[in-house]
């Protein structure tokens, strides 16, 4: 028995010896299951991006990832969608690291609360962050409105930064100030933790660091894990081509165009699908940016002088004053200086309405110049052939139709004669002139 028992003694230490947790520093807790997530944050800060974020957040967290990397590149964008996806950082199950890249990129606006807002925040060399004044998406503001949301701005700015242990002072200043600093800036001010040139630097630097959860204190494992990079859908593609200042520009025109051209020719039908499809693609896109509304009443007010000036012939005054009213409209379309429509975008699109509308103005007045080709008054100048001797009166063939005609001469059968005139449902004619 005493056998026995020492058996059954050294097999249950080898069993709990083989299930205690391993050191943190030991080969076992270093394996190559270690993995990180990769999501990519760019353009306009909208629904989009943060669906995107809560997709990126539950798939991380799905796998157990070490750490969710957000690669961050925008000029800013709506308040709300922006304080969402900061109340998904604060609240993570997986740390996050917010690295604002490649180089030339920027985290402006709401950008900076949301690189602020993550676990540990790096920048890539030739990159800047700052500018976070918030703007309207009404229009202006009057000052005590203005100081109450830049005073609730800066509140969250600070409680973020206190959350997360960043310089919330600086964080003040961007939102009441719109300043804007570099990488080397950002971290001497202790906007954020280093300098990272590419993704293995960046998990190799982030190592070691620190991250909290309330009470709960961890610290990451990045150096040497997996990358798992997540590609967007289609349909977060295509949402975020969308939300491009171009692309809403070029959809609410051509959504213009549309049901401009369907009103002047009824029954068209293409032109009104084409027209209504695209101003509803634009009005979502509009929704995400931060629309100037007297950017939008100077292009529908250009769209109305130029079909004016179809109707009016002001002599060119409406043309210009629509050509103008639809160049400020393009460029004063959306308030943040950092979303904006390109300057040849807005050039060509206003180049090209102008020409669509100034040639239907001259094919207008050309037609005008013809002669009537239409009912009876067409009939003037028109050829045919003497039926009957008129003398003065008889009949005239006008092609498929016979009509009684006078004449002021003697003329047989089968002479040429042209309309001079048209007396009720008499014509007055005279003989053909000879060409040549």
């Amino acid at each position: 028995m005493t056998r026995i028992g020492l058996l059954l003694a050294g097999l249950t230490s080898a069993v709990l010896l083989s299930a205690s947790p391993k050191p943190a520093g030991s080969p076992v807790a270093a394996n190559t299951a270690r993995h990180v997530v990769v999501a990519t944050l760019t353009g306009v800060v909208s629904p989009v991006m943060d669906e995107a974020l809560r997709d990126a957040l539950t798939r991380a967290g799905d796998e157990h990832a070490t750490a969710l990397v957000l690669e961050i590149d925008t000029p800013g964008g709506l308040e709300s969608s922006m304080r969402t996806m900061v109340q998904r950082l604060l609240a993570a199950d997986v740390p996050v690291i917010a690295w604002v890249t490649p180089g030339g990129a920027h985290a402006a606006s709401a950008g900076v609360f949301i690189t602020m807002a993550c676990d540990v925040a790096a920048m890539s060399p030739g990159t800047n962050i700052g500018a976070a004044t918030p703007i309207s998406m009404t229009g202006p503001m009057d000052s005590t409105l203005a100081h109450k949301v830049t005073n609730d701005a800066a509140a969250f700015a600070r409680t973020i930064s206190a959350q997360r242990g960043r310089n919330g002072v600086w964080a003040e200043h961007a939102v009441r100030e719109a300043v804007s600093i570099s990488e080397t800036e950002a971290v001497h001010e202790h906007v954020v933790d280093f300098i990272a040139g590419d993704l293995p630097d960046l998990l190799a630097k982030a190592d070691g660091m620190t991250w909290r959860r309330g009470a709960l204190v961890r610290t990451l494992q990045t150096r040497g894990a997996a990358i798992v990079r997540i590609t967007p859908g289609f349909r977060q593609r295509l949402l975020g081509h969308l939300a491009d200042p171009n692309i809403a520009y070029l959809l609410m025109m051509l959504g213009f165009y549309g049901l401009l051209f369907e009103l002047q020719n009824p029954g068209s039908v293409l032109p009104g699908i084409v027209g209504g499809i695209s101003l509803l693609l634009a009005f979502f896109a509009l929704s995400t940016l931060p629309v100037n509304a007297a950017g939008v009443a100077l292009i529908v007010l250009g769209v109305a002088f130029l079909l004016a000036e179809i109707k009016v012939h002001s002599h060119g005054a409406l043309a210009v004053g629509g050509t103008i009213a639809l160049a400020l409209g393009g460029l004063m379309l959306f308030q943040d200086v950092a979303v904006r429509v390109a300057l040849p975008v807005v050039l060509l699109v206003t180049g090209t309405t102008v020409a669509f509308f100034l040639g239907l103005v001259g094919a207008g007045l050309r037609a005008g110049r013809r002669p009537v080709a239409t009912r009876l008054a067409g009939l003037v100048g028109r050829s045919g052939i003497v039926l009957e001797r008129l003398a003065p009166a008889g009949r005239v063939r006008f092609g498929d139709e016979v009509w009684n005609a006078t004449a002021d001469q003697v003329l047989d059968p089968g002479t040429a004669v042209e309309v001079a005139e048209l007396k009720g449902l008499v014509v007055r004619v005279r003989p053909a002139r000879q060409e040549g």
